[in-house]
Protein backbone atom coordinates (compact mmCIF):
# COMPACT_ATOMS: atom_id res chain seq x y z
CA UNK A 1 0.00 0.00 0.00
CA UNK A 2 1.45 3.68 -1.21
CA UNK A 3 2.04 6.06 2.11
CA UNK A 4 3.26 9.31 2.16
CA UNK A 5 7.02 9.86 1.91
CA UNK A 6 7.89 11.08 5.51
CA UNK A 7 11.71 10.23 5.07
CA UNK A 8 14.29 10.36 3.33
CA UNK A 9 14.79 6.65 3.38
CA UNK A 10 11.10 6.69 2.23
CA UNK A 11 12.63 8.67 -0.42
CA UNK A 12 15.14 6.76 -1.42
CA UNK A 13 12.81 3.44 -1.24
CA UNK A 14 10.46 5.23 -3.65
CA UNK A 15 13.17 6.91 -6.16
CA UNK A 16 14.17 2.96 -6.71
CA UNK A 17 10.72 2.00 -6.83
CA UNK A 18 9.90 4.73 -9.45
CA UNK A 19 13.11 3.53 -11.86
CA UNK A 20 12.24 -0.14 -11.47
CA UNK A 21 8.82 0.93 -13.18
CA UNK A 22 9.95 3.21 -15.58
CA UNK A 23 12.11 0.33 -16.95
CA UNK A 24 9.04 -1.85 -17.68
CA UNK A 25 6.51 -1.52 -20.54
CA UNK A 26 3.14 -1.02 -18.69
CA UNK A 27 0.20 -0.59 -20.70
CA UNK A 28 -1.93 2.53 -19.88
CA UNK A 29 -4.36 1.78 -16.87
CA UNK A 30 -2.31 -0.99 -15.58
CA UNK A 31 -2.03 -1.31 -11.67
CA UNK A 32 1.83 -0.92 -12.47
CA UNK A 33 1.64 2.48 -14.78
CA UNK A 34 -1.31 3.78 -11.76
CA UNK A 35 1.47 2.78 -9.12
CA UNK A 36 4.29 5.09 -11.15
CA UNK A 37 1.74 8.00 -11.50
CA UNK A 38 0.95 7.67 -7.70
CA UNK A 39 4.59 7.52 -6.76
CA UNK A 40 5.40 10.20 -8.85
CA UNK A 41 3.27 13.04 -7.26
CA UNK A 42 4.50 11.34 -3.90
CA UNK A 43 8.14 11.68 -4.66
CA UNK A 44 7.59 15.34 -6.13
CA UNK A 45 5.60 16.36 -3.38
CA UNK A 46 8.27 15.61 -0.79
CA UNK A 47 11.15 17.19 -3.21
CA UNK A 48 9.12 20.18 -3.00
CA UNK A 49 9.37 20.53 0.46
CA UNK A 50 12.82 19.54 1.16
CA UNK A 51 14.76 19.99 -1.79
CA UNK A 52 12.79 23.66 -2.92
CA UNK A 53 14.24 24.63 -5.87
CA UNK A 54 15.23 28.77 -5.96
CA UNK A 55 13.24 30.74 -8.52
CA UNK A 56 15.38 31.88 -11.21
CA UNK A 57 17.01 35.44 -11.65
CA UNK A 58 14.64 37.35 -13.70
CA UNK A 59 17.51 38.56 -16.39
CA UNK A 60 18.46 34.30 -16.56
CA UNK A 61 15.19 33.72 -16.98
CA UNK A 62 14.43 36.31 -19.50
CA UNK A 63 17.76 34.97 -21.65
CA UNK A 64 16.90 31.06 -21.37
CA UNK A 65 13.25 31.72 -22.86
CA UNK A 66 14.35 33.84 -25.73
CA UNK A 67 17.29 30.63 -26.05
CA UNK A 68 14.52 28.39 -26.20
CA UNK A 69 12.04 30.11 -28.46
CA UNK A 70 14.87 30.39 -30.33
CA UNK A 71 14.58 34.81 -30.61
CA UNK A 72 17.31 36.76 -30.93
CA UNK A 73 18.44 39.90 -28.66
CA UNK A 74 17.21 42.29 -31.42
CA UNK A 75 13.28 40.46 -31.18
CA UNK A 76 13.64 41.09 -27.53
CA UNK A 77 14.41 44.69 -28.07
CA UNK A 78 10.90 45.01 -30.31
CA UNK A 79 8.86 42.96 -27.61
CA UNK A 80 10.86 45.50 -25.10
CA UNK A 81 9.80 48.67 -26.95
CA UNK A 82 13.23 50.05 -26.39
CA UNK A 83 16.10 48.29 -28.87
CA UNK A 84 18.73 50.42 -27.09
CA UNK A 85 17.54 49.58 -23.65
CA UNK A 86 17.51 45.95 -24.06
CA UNK A 87 21.33 45.87 -23.63
CA UNK A 88 21.01 47.97 -20.37
CA UNK A 89 18.22 45.68 -19.06
CA UNK A 90 20.48 42.21 -19.95
CA UNK A 91 23.77 43.78 -18.50
CA UNK A 92 21.59 44.71 -15.17
CA UNK A 93 22.07 48.33 -15.49
CA UNK A 94 18.84 48.87 -15.84
CA UNK A 95 15.54 47.50 -14.05
CA UNK A 96 12.50 46.36 -15.99
CA UNK A 97 9.44 48.53 -16.15
CA UNK A 98 6.01 47.45 -14.85
CA UNK A 99 4.91 47.64 -18.67
CA UNK A 100 7.71 45.49 -19.78
CA UNK A 101 7.47 43.21 -17.03
CA UNK A 102 3.19 42.78 -18.20
CA UNK A 103 4.80 42.21 -21.82
CA UNK A 104 7.46 40.38 -21.10
CA UNK A 105 4.65 37.93 -19.38
CA UNK A 106 2.23 37.79 -21.87
CA UNK A 107 4.67 37.45 -25.16
CA UNK A 108 7.45 35.01 -23.53
CA UNK A 109 5.15 33.17 -20.83
CA UNK A 110 7.34 34.20 -18.10
CA UNK A 111 5.45 33.77 -14.63
CA UNK A 112 5.33 37.88 -13.42
CA UNK A 113 6.49 36.68 -10.07
CA UNK A 114 9.64 35.67 -11.67
CA UNK A 115 9.89 39.09 -13.28
CA UNK A 116 9.31 41.34 -10.36
CA UNK A 117 12.30 39.69 -8.04
CA UNK A 118 15.04 42.24 -7.04
CA UNK A 119 18.14 41.28 -9.43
Amino acid sequence: MLKPIKTEDQYNEALARVYDLMQKDSKENSDESDELEVLSILVENYESEHYPLPSPNPLEAIKFRIEQMGMSEKQLGEILGYRSRKSEILSGKRKLSLAMIRKLNEVLHIPAEVLIRAY
